[in-house]
């Protein structure tokens, strides 16, 4: 199993993983279910963090995007690369990485409302 599936089939089970304020994976749950997944969660633990990561920063983005054509959310500018969440209303959200020298917000902000708006005024 990946890590998504592993996540959905916890949940089907009963049992959430999240992630923790010290950005760790919390499992609760009714304990015996959660003892059973804990074997699989440490194995795993790595693609789980990743995938609890990208939720965390798709959640953060979409509420951002509340009102808004364009949002763009970075946890941490100072990782390399830096991960930058993208949302378009009515159309998308995605995940960039970008070299860190290379990253700036308002410029990647400035591309997307560019290319987006160039997109749909020639449709």
């Amino acid at each position: 199993m990946n890590p998504s599936e592993i996540i959905g089939q916890a949940m089907a089970e009963g049992v959430i993983l999240v992630l923790s304020p010290t950005g760790t994976i919390k499992a609760t749950g009714d304990q015996p279910v959660v003892d059973k997944w804990l074997p699989m969660i440490r194995d795993n633990k790595t693609g789980i963090l990743c995938e609890l990561q990208r939720e965390y920063r798709r959640a953060k983005v979409l509420a951002l995007l509340e009102g808004k054509r364009f949002a763009l959310f970075v946890d941490d500018d100072k990782t390399d690369p830096v991960i930058a969440a993208v949302g378009i209303r009515d159309l998308a959200t995605f995940e960039l990485a970008i070299p860190k020298h290379s990253y700036d917000g308002m410029v990647l902000l400035e591309l997307i409302e560019k290319h987006y708006g160039e997109k749909h005024a020639n449709s």
